[in-house]
């Protein structure tokens, strides 16, 4: 029999599972969508449910496969989207639907405990500001809003420690995503308990803290039947998936940093030593010792596929003529228009925005159309804008003391050679992309290889599974474009922000 890791992501759009051998390399995996739903204005919810429901499918499917007949999984390691907020009742039963990261419904809440307990003591403690994206607005949503609800919770669980309990039955949290909650203290790696009085959040609903890399329990005889894993495999904790994916892409050491090309864009930079931004955002990694300085915005990935949606019909017709994909007849149109976009310039503000600017009502801006400007403009304005969302954040983070020399690539937007040649260019920064572009997988697989023995240590975990397969260095000749275009990004959302608020959206 050979010794293998399944890694599970819960990601915004779907979750993947691979089944890996020691060295990163693939023996199975599969991708199973479920739906997004928008009930309100501001209200962006998923049914954990039917994350389970997808995961069951694929997992049963991958075990029936004929590759897996020799195959021995060792541990299973599960990450998920950050910032959710799944309420459990004594009965393991899913109590609502998911509000996920996109969700702004706590807007104003938010605003009023910043003045009930002040923005500088929630900073000082959690790491973070107090954001309607994040975890605790959401439970403290709840609680005001669907009282009957609350009473009945026994436990908030994150997207990974969901799946951990319908695997184990274990109701768990780990390190990484308690930076979802401003009652989490990010120095010590704790509960709060002052905060959690002074948000009303009662600590009993809140689950006991384990390192990513621990075993927490082993898959029950319930899921075995419904997945057709071996009871007694072991589950660890898991972590976030940005954390995961950081890992994955070998980011474990001080400085190194990863670019997250998932659906979101974003940056991780492994930290030794705490440096914390309101601006920006503060978590664990996964690998114990070390913090993660964040940046996380709401246009990456999903962005592109929201211009193939709207826009790219004769592509996506073009792709099945050729035998290609939609996505690289878009490159090759974005190849075609100069750096720069001939001035059009893109805010990628689609659902508001996180880091830096944290504005819950910014809207996605196209500037600089006129009748000259073809599809081929907004798709690369539209890669641009993602590029100078990135650089925004790099920036902020170097001047809150981090250093960032090189990023290293992930997500599915790293296989465009395109979009990732536009990232090096407008940051500056060299860009190296592994072997595998399933680091958020791998990731999360490495630590069911640390909790189970499979690895030595994570230096040994990486050397064993990270591969260099492309690298992206920043091309000088195009540097001045991009600066006068970044600069004008900039300028657009300042002249642009007075009209970006709640008051005038709701108006």
């Amino acid at each position: 029999m050979m010794d293998a890791l399944m890694g599970i992501d819960v990601g915004t759009s779907s979750c993947k599972l691979t089944v890996f051998r020691k060295d990163g390399t693939v023996i199975l995996t599969d991708t199973r969508k479920y739906p997004v739903y928008y009930p309100q204005d501001g209200w962006v919810e998923q049914d954990p449910e039917e994350w389970w429901e997808c995961i069951c499918a694929a997992v049963s499917k991958m075990m029936a496969d004929d590759k897996m007949k020799e195959v021995n999984i060792k541990g299973i390691g599960i990450d998920g989207q950050g910032w959710s907020m799944i309420p459990i009742d004594k009965e393991g039963r899913v109590l609502c639907r998911n509000p996920i990261w996109m969700d702004t419904r706590a807007a104003d809440l938010c605003e009023e405990y910043k003045r009930k307990i002040g923005e500088e003591k929630i900073f000082e403690i959690s790491g973070n500001s107090l954001e309607p994206s994040y975890t605790l607005p959401k439970i403290l949503w709840l609680r005001r809003n669907r009282p009957e609800i609350f009473e009945k919770i026994d436990v908030v669980l994150q997207a990974n420690s969901f799946v951990v309990f319908k695997l184990t039955g274990k109701r768990t949290q780990d390190i990484s995503q308690g930076y979802g909650l401003q009652c989490f203290d990010m120095r010590k790696g704790t509960w709060n308990h002052e905060l959690c009085s002074q948000f009303g959040v009662p600590e009993r609903i809140l689950p006991s803290i384990y390192n990513s890399d621990e075993i927490v329990g082993c898959v029950t005889e319930e899921a075995a039947k419904l997945t057709g894993l071996k009871a007694g495999t072991p589950v660890v904790a898991g972590g976030l998936d940005a954390a995961c994916g950081a890992l994955g892409a070998g980011v474990i050491a001080h400085g190194e940093t990863q670019e997250q090309g998932g659906q979101a864009e974003g940056m991780s930079i492994c930290l030794k030593e705490y440096i914390a931004d309101p601006r920006l955002i503060m978590g664990y990694h996964v690998v114990p010792g070390h913090w993660l300085l964040q940046g996380g915005t709401v246009g990456g990935g999903g962005v592109v596929d929201w211009v193939k949606d709207t826009y790219c019909y004769e592509e996506k017709r073009n792709a099945q003529i050729r035998g290609t994909n939609t996505y690289y007849e878009m490159d090759e149109l974005s190849k075609a228009i100069p750096a720069g976009a001939d001035g059009v310039i893109f805010l990628p503000y689609m659902k508001g925005e996180r880091s830096p600017i944290w504005n819950a009502a910014a809207k996605g801006v196209y500037y600089g159309i006129d009748f000259e400007k073809k599809r081929g403009h907004l798709i690369r304005a539209s890669q641009e804008g993602v590029a100078y969302s990135l650089r925004h954040n790099l920036e902020i983070a170097e001047q809150a003391g981090a250093q960032v020399t090189e990023l290293w690539g992930m997500g599915g937007c790293a296989n465009s050679q395109v979009f990732m040649q536009i990232k090096a260019d407008v940051t500056g920064k060299v860009i190296r992309v592994p072997r595998s572009d399933m680091a958020t997988t791998l990731g999360a697989a490495i630590l069911a290889g640390i909790g189970t023995g499979v690895y030595q240590d994570y230096e040994d975990a990486r050397n064993a599974t990270n591969k260099v397969q492309k690298v992206y260095s920043p091309n000088a000749a195009v540097k001045k474009v991009y600066d006068e275009g970044y600069a004008k990004y900039l300028r657009l959302y300042e002249q642009l922000e007075c009209l970006m608020t709640r008051e005038e959206v709701q108006a």
